[in-house]
């Protein structure tokens, strides 16, 4: 078996390569193990799937658990019989999180052949690369939760319309907010952006105050005067519907600044990469964060961090059982249609009742390609940086975790 640390640099060294994907896309995938090198049976040919994400710039730590849960994904699938006794080989997509480049990366990679793509992570570049590999004849299983999506493929991720009403629960039910202060990323065509309105008309329909709807712009060092005018007008609580670079700078600045209101950082913060970004474990605890259980805290989650860490010597990111899932899925469907047909891909996936995955059952509702009901929770920091299911939302909403 490999060491972790050859593993480690040998993952270093493919996503050096992967970064240069538009230009030869050739396809990479790391080995997560050989120790079953001998007993894998034989196989014949191969299928290319794209996985599309952020591996460089300031999402690529997102990017990172993305293909590495892939190639453990693929490594697995090979080491049963591959899909359809062919080889799997994982061909990144690196979109940087930039629309203005998604498409030609995305083109190069459908120039390159591809029998099937997972992701992007993105809204904005889902918007430009998704009717590109479906026009390529591809079924998408995409990563974003924006409903401008809908239909493009299919998700195993929770949606905006999903997001929103878990957001004003916890609000109103768990914090008992009567007032509020939204801090969002206002980039066009983005998750954020549009969260950012249906939040808005959300908690005021509850009932819920809203004192200012502040628009940011990513990519700043510090939001530090955002938060504290926000803290001026004495909120119940600062609601920051931006992604984890932003999260957790605002999340630093509350900390900072002792801001008394409490603070709730968006689902598109959910990721290691917050308490990261915020400089340390007591900043990232200023302020909980909605997203989805830990990889740890799926029924099979133990199971699948073990491999995991088994294979690329670090913990999970939050989406890499999700991608492993998705490339499962996509697998489990090529396997009983008998291959990538987008026609018969499409009718096999809109029947998905019950699927078995890490991240728990999967049932699609073949209206939008999204799966229901969606996998949220509240989360908390925990004293080592972790994320963990915050337990006294659970208790104040009665949540089923």
């Amino acid at each position: 078996m490999l060491s972790m640390v050859a593993v480690m640099k040998n993952t270093k060294k493919i996503f050096a390569l992967c970064a240069l994907v538009s230009l030869a896309v050739a396809g990479c995938s790391s080995s997560s193990s050989n120790s079953n090198a001998t007993a894998t049976p034989a196989l014949t040919g191969t299928v290319r799937i794209g996985v599309e994400a952020p591996i460089t710039g300031d999402q690529s730590v997102t990017g990172e658990g993305m293909i590495r849960g892939a190639n453990l994904a693929a490594d697995q699938l090979n080491a049963k019989g591959g899909i359809n006794g062919k080889k799997v080989v994982i061909v990144p997509i690196d979109d940087e999180a930039n629309p203005k480049i998604a498409g030609a990366r995305a083109a190069a990679a459908i120039k390159s052949g591809l029998d099937g793509v997972v992701g992007p992570y993105n809204t904005g570049t889902g918007l430009i690369t998704l009717p590109l590999f479906i026009k390529a004849g591809l079924v998408p299983i995409r990563l974003t939760s924006n409903s401008k999506t809908n239909s493009l493929g299919y998700t195993l991720q929770p949606m905006d319309y999903q997001i929103t009403p878990m957001a004003t629960e916890a609000l109103t039910k768990w914090k008992a907010a009567k007032t509020a202060v939204i801090l969002y990323d206002s980039t066009p065509d983005s998750y954020t952006n549009s969260i950012d309105a249906s939040l808005s008309k959300s908690f005021q329909a509850a009932g819920v105050k809203i004192l200012a709807n502040t628009a940011i712009k990513p990519g700043a060092k510090s939001y530090a005067d955002q938060v504290k005018a926000a803290a001026a007008l004495k909120p119940d609580v600062i609601y920051a519907a931006t992604y984890f670079p932003e999260g957790g700078l605002i999340a630093k600045a509350v900390h900072d600044q002792k801001v008394t209101a409490a603070c709730i950082a968006d689902y598109a913060s959910d990721d290691p990469g917050y308490v990261t970004s915020a400089g340390s474990t007591e900043a990232a605890q200023g302020c909980s964060v909605i997203g989805v259980p830990s990889p740890g805290e799926f029924l099979k989650g133990p199971a699948f961090v073990s491999q995991y860490k088994a294979a690329f010597g670090a913990e999970p990111g939050t989406w890499s059982p999700y991608v492993f899932d998705s490339l499962n899925l996509l697998a489990d469907a090529a396997e009983k249609t008998g291959g990538f047909d987008a026609a018969k891909l499409t009718k096999q996936l809109n029947a998905t009742k019950g699927w078995p995955g890490v991240t728990g059952s999967v049932t699609i509702d073949a209206k939008t390609g999204n799966r229901d009901p969606a996998t949220l929770v509240v989360l908390d920091v925990t004293k080592d940086g972790g994320l963990a299911i915050d337990r006294s939302w659970v208790t104040g909403v009665g949540a089923a975790y």
